[in-house]
């Protein structure tokens, strides 16, 4: 059998998640642990010191040193996500779950999942959820907004407008209250949005990252946001319909 030596953190008011990750990897991969803890301050250090090394958890295989969680993860063949990476897993997750949502309500409604209104829910929801991802920093958003949204870029508040815009548009089609109010404000954001997507990334070519799902996103601007808009209009029009 495999074996490993493991030394990480555990102190009384602290525990190192990456010794707990470190430590599952190995047993995944059938590796039998030989585990060291580091129960205080003075042990941490004396053992920095000791190996030349920063930070812990530190794993040996054998007799080569692997280093911490992410040499661990490398040495294994595990690939380890780069913090610039881009990535659309937030929007797989916000559409996934939105759309389950909806058709939940849709059978606890009706006793059917595919319905007309399950396919309203989702959308609404979804925008909700857009809008929940924009809101928690605003300032950050609003400022990754500037870079690509037209009206954003010439009168600056509209991008901090825009979020609270968007969860009322959305609730008011959850509720199919308001629908006066609800459907220019969809319309009005959907199709500035489009247009500012689709003349940034299709007729500039520019290269950047979307603030659909909030200001810290990975999320390459194109596709995922466009749709984002374009959902917002069809509703905008379905609503008036």
């Amino acid at each position: 059998m495999k074996s490993a030596k493991l030394y990480r953190m555990v102190l009384k008011d602290h525990t190192c998640p990456y010794g707990l990750k470190a430590k599952d990897l190995l047993l995944r991969e059938d590796y039998k642990i030989e585990e060291h803890l580091l129960k205080t301050r003075e042990e941490v250090d004396a053992f920095k010191q000791k190996h030349n090394v920063k930070t812990t958890p530190q794993i040996w295989i054998g007799d080569k040193h692997i280093g911490g969680h992410d040499n661990l993860r490398e040495h294994l063949g595990k690939s380890t996500p780069k913090k610039d990476e881009t990535s659309y897993q937030p929007v797989i997750a916000i559409f996934s779950v939105a759309a389950l949502m909806a058709f939940a309500l849709s059978y606890a409604f009706s006793g059917s999942i595919m319905t007309v209104k399950s396919f309203e829910w989702f959308i609404a929801i979804s925008v909700c959820f857009l809008a929940i991802q924009k809101l928690q920093d605003i300032d950050r958003f609003s400022t990754m907004f500037l870079n690509y949204d037209l009206l954003a870029q010439r009168w600056l508040p509209y991008g901090k407008i825009y979020p609270f815009a968007e969860a009322l548009g959305g609730i008011l089609m959850l509720s199919g209250i308001l629908v006066w109010l609800a459907a220019p404000i969809m319309l009005f954001i959907g199709t500035i949005g489009a247009y500012s997507v689709f003349k940034a990334v299709y007729l500039e070519k520019r290269e950047l990252k979307c603030a659909c799902v909030g200001g810290d996103s990975n999320v390459p601007l194109g596709f995922v946001s466009l749709t984002e808009n374009l959902m917002m209009m069809f509703m905008g029009f379905w609503m008036l319909s």
